[in-house]
Parts: C-alpha cells; sequence; structure tokens
C-alpha cells in the first residue's frame, strides 16, 4: 500500500513510523516586487513562486519586497535560527545605489556605527566602499540584521535607496544566477554554513 508520509500515520504493534526528516536548502536569487513569505493573503507574489521541491521550505530571514538577491530557503529550523540570531554575527553584502553621491562624513557615520535608528544604535560596518565609477553604488557589509537596516541607515544620514541587491549571506552569493533563478546549495555550502553557526556537518548522506 502506498502511503504519503506528509499526510499518513503508519503504526506497527501500536508503534508509530516515522521517516527521517529530508531536509533542504535552496538558494534563491530574489526578483524585485517579491514578497518574502510562504503565502500571502491577497495573492501578491511570493518568492516560493520561484522554488520547485517537495519538502515545505521557509524563507531564511526576510528581504522587503523591493530588495533582490541572496535568500536562503529550507527546512531546517536548527541552521535557521542560527543563521538569523544576532549572536552569530553572520555577514550579509549588499549593493546599494543612492540618490546623490555619499558624502565621506556620512560614509563615515555608517562605518563607525552608532547611528541611533530606534531600536537601538547600529553596530560598526564590517566594510563599505564606494563602486569605482559611481559615488551613488555603495558596497556595503554588515552583520546585525535589523529590519530594514540598509534602506534605514541611508535614510537616517538624508538618501533615498533607489536599488538594494544583496549580493552575499552567510558566504553565500547568487553569482552567475539570473533573477528569479534558484537552485540546491552544495554539500561543501552546507558544510559551510554550519560550521559558521557551531553545528554538526553530519554525515554527507545528511542532505
Amino acid at each position: 500500500m502506498q502511503v504519503n508520509p506528509n499526510k499518513d500515520q503508519v503504526t506497527v504493534d501500536g508503534k508509530t513510523i516515522s521517516m527521517k526528516t529530508r531536509f533542504v536548502y535552496l538558494l534563491l536569487n530574489k526578483p524585485k516586487d517579491t514578497i518574502t513569505t510562504v503565502k500571502d493573503e491577497t495573492d501578491r507574489n511570493t518568492v516560493m513562486n520561484y522554488v520547485s521541491t517537495h519538502e515545505r521550505v521557509y524563507p531564511v530571514g526576510r528581504l522587503d519586497r523591493n530588495t533582490t538577491g541572496v535568500l536562503l530557503l529550507t527546512n531546517d529550523g536548527d541552521l535557521t535560527a542560527r543563521l538569523t540570531h544576532p549572536k552569530y554575527e553572520i555577514k550579509r553584502e549588499y549593493h546599494v545605489t543612492l540618490d546623490k553621491p555619499l558624502k565621506k562624513e556620512d560614509a563615515q557615520r555608517i562605518a563607525t556605527g552608532g547611528i541611533d535608528l530606534g531600536d537601538g544604535d547600529t553596530s560598526p560596518a564590517v566594510h563599505l566602499a564606494y563602486a569605482e565609477r559611481d559615488p551613488k553604488d555603495i558596497y556595503l557589509t554588515l552583520k546585525e540584521g535589523k529590519y530594514r537596516e540598509v534602506r534605514r541607515l541611508f535614510e537616517v544620514t538624508g538618501y533615498d535607496v533607489r536599488k538594494l541587491d544583496r549580493i552575499m549571506f552567510a558566504g553565500i552569493t547568487h553569482r552567475g544566477m539570473k533573477r528569479g533563478e534558484s537552485r540546491v546549495l552544495t554539500p561543501r555550502e552546507v558544510r559551510d554554513l554550519k560550521k559558521s553557526v557551531g553545528l554538526d556537518v553530519g554525515s554527507k548522506f545528511d542532505f
């Protein structure tokens, strides 16, 4: 008899038989105008429309609707909890396009931290650099993960963020991927993620 392990309960001599959870780890190059949620009550476009898996997966953290770039999705709750916890200081790198050139003094303020966003002062940036050709284009690396932190940082200092692309999260990049494209993480990428937050990497057959 065929059974669905996600819906059916199988017992033998009164004892429930269960299958080991199959963990899935996905990377999405999130497109613009997409909601970072599993479902939306108003039927707006969500990130789930761009991934294909038999397992139920969830976004690791959030990107706002118009922010593009690296987004991980998984059903590994332990890994998700650690990757999104401030304690582990996971690095997030962004390519920011502003409405006007970033002044040197404002860049220094952001780089050194201490800016009040209403939910505590910001920590120093890990890295901040101008793009070579345009002072409106900034590369910024943070390790806090506050709600809408990048947009709020620049708004407080007098700038409008025109484009925001997360190009790296916890060492994972979307290099070579088109917008809206997703892929399965490699075993090495999964092991590196787990090591970065102190989780047991398990055997090569665990994912």
